[in-house]
């Protein structure tokens, strides 16, 4: 069921105060009452639930002031009531960050997966920020940077809408890939179709997408579109980084995305030497060893770098 925000607003302020009285003086009695508010609607289960978890995150909401004070200055306060406000004012901020608009990210070398209010899932590759704003009318997500998966549930009443930068992507169901390096976007479309709006003061379509295109956008440069080897694109997923006659200077980029250590190549002539193969991401001594033992090349250690030279 769609609600509008006002409405997701009322729920979690109602499963915060809840919560604060189970975590007050007479928690006990408000038990009873609570599972009736539970089964009036699975959505009081879900705030609940969501705000249990931010309960259990925040340090010190229920804890009291026992601080000593001299006697002339000593305030008499009922434990209960001390309780009772430590628990109030845990669950105002448990309402704050509940009614914040969920982001996810990644650190260098890290992915991870999410399903979202609507049934949409989304997988983050390395070093990678999305933020996500619901309404009634439009599924939104903002890729500050990094690179994405999008398995969008279907809503034709609700388009999923997904911005970096200055590019826009829409979608209702639908699978795509959005990269982000800078202020170059790529979008490759896995199954279904999507729109690319370049947005600002002049929006214009840059394309509509069949599966297993892609374009490349930047506001320097016209679009381009091609059609790359999806398994390539996606390899990632797998753990994996698939090049196909890549230039070494490339492939070098791509691996150092992941972290650990950076492999190194100085030489442009070396850069351009083409690479093809399927490699771990998470193994850049492994990346240089294969590549110095097909090409002929030398690998040496310095500090957290892997240095391919002649």
């Amino acid at each position: 069921m769609i609600r509008s925000k006002e409405e997701r607003t009322r729920l979690n302020a109602e499963a915060s105060a809840w919560l604060a009285r189970l975590h007050g003086p007479r928690g006990r009695e408000a038990e009873g009452a609570l599972q009736d508010w539970l089964k009036v609607d699975p959505a009081h289960q879900e705030a609940f639930e969501r705000a249990t978890e931010l309960w259990e995150l925040l340090p010190g909401a229920v804890e009291l002031d026992e601080e000593p004070r001299s006697p002339a200055r000593r305030r008499f306060v009922p434990l209960a009531l001390a309780a009772s406000v430590a628990a109030l004012a845990g669950a105002g901020a448990i309402t704050f960050y509940l009614n914040q608009a969920p982001t996810f990210d990644t650190r260098a070398g890290e992915q991870r997966t999410a399903t979202l209010d609507d049934g949409s899932r989304i997988a983050l590759n390395t070093d990678s920020h999305i933020t996500v704003k619901f309404d009634r009318d439009e599924r939104e997500v903002l890729l500050d940077r990094g690179e994405a998966m999008f398995d969008v549930a279907h809503d034709a009443k609700r388009p999923f809408v997904v911005r970096a930068g200055d590019e826009q992507i829409k979608a209702v169901g639908t699978s795509f890939v959005v990269r982000r390096d800078g202020e170059r976007v790529r979008v490759t479309l896995l199954r279904g179709k999507v729109e690319v709006m370049r947005i600002g003061e002049r929006p214009r379509l840059l394309a509509v997408l069949a599966p297993g295109e892609r374009v490349s956008a930047s506001p320097e440069a016209a679009p381009l579109l091609d059609r790359p080897a999806l398994d390539a694109v996606t390899a990632w997923r797998r753990g994996e980084l698939l090049f196909r006659n890549t230039p070494l200077s490339e492939a070098v980029a791509e691996v150092n995305r992941y972290g650990r250590e950076r492999v190194v190549v100085n030489d442009a002539r070396l850069g351009a030497l083409p690479i093809s193969g399927v490699f771990a991401n998470d193994d850049p001594a492994e990346f240089a060893a294969a590549v110095a033992q097909l090409h002929g090349l030398k690998v040496r250690r310095e500090d957290k770098a892997v240095l391919l030279t002649p």
